[in-house]
């Protein structure tokens, strides 16, 4: 049976549960996330998107023609979404040049180890990816102002079609070595490795409540 993307959570829900459940989103749907939690996330996340591009401009390049479509609109997209970043630290006044926490540095190190890997693997790790923001933003429902923006920035059914998108694109690159072990093992690992980091990630700024970090206030 040829490994996918669906039965990839299907095969470890408990790790996927992890990385689009987590109190931090919980504590955003309910209103009382703290400001330095989410402030955290926010500068944090915006240092991630900056590599994240580099990442989807890397997968452009080993990528089939016939997918250059579907990942063209995301790079336009990251356009868009940096400036919608760089504006929404503006209203708080959050300073961008913050250095990145070990835990946003881990995930870069593993999205730049990406490069050496084949297509397939790359697509897949794209598409978990940004799968476990749409589903991290979309499964707890509306959520009150401030946080419904975000929330529907990554939660609508827009982006929604976009990750579908990507998943048939990474299905159809493992499906092209359906006997390759190895490639299907080191899809598995990235799978993995991102359900592990979007954990961390939401964790990270949720254990930020007793920070000093001035350059987030």
């Amino acid at each position: 049976m040829p490994l996918t993307c669906q039965s990839l959570i299907q095969a470890y829900p408990q790790a996927w549960q992890d990385a689009t459940i987590h109190p931090f989103l919980a504590a955003c749907k309910s209103g009382s996330i703290q400001p330095q939690q989410f402030n955290t996330w926010l500068v944090q996340d915006y240092l991630f998107v900056n590599e994240f591009t580099r990442l989807v401009a890397g997968v452009l390049t080993v990528a089939p023609a016939h997918h250059f479509d579907v990942l063209l609109s995301g790079m336009a997209a990251l356009k868009d979404e940096l400036e919608w970043f760089r504006a929404k630290a503006a209203e708080r006044n959050l300073n961008l040049s913050s250095p990145a926490q070990p835990t946003c540095v881990e995930y870069w190190r593993f999205m730049n180890g990406l490069a050496a890997s084949q297509y397939a693997v790359q697509a897949t790790a794209l598409w978990a990816i940004e799968l476990a923001y749409n589903q991290g933003w979309q499964l707890p429902g509306s959520m009150p102002a401030p946080y419904a923006e975000f929330a529907d920035r990554w939660g609508n059914s827009g982006f929604t079609e976009y990750v579908r998108q990507l998943e048939q694109q990474a299905n159809e690159g493992l499906a092209r070595s359906p006997d390759d072990l190895q490639l299907q093992v080191h899809a598995r690992d990235a799978f993995l490795a991102v359900a592990r980091l979007e954990q961390g990630f939401w964790q990270m700024a949720f254990n930020s409540t007793n920070s000093t970090d001035s350059s987030l206030e």
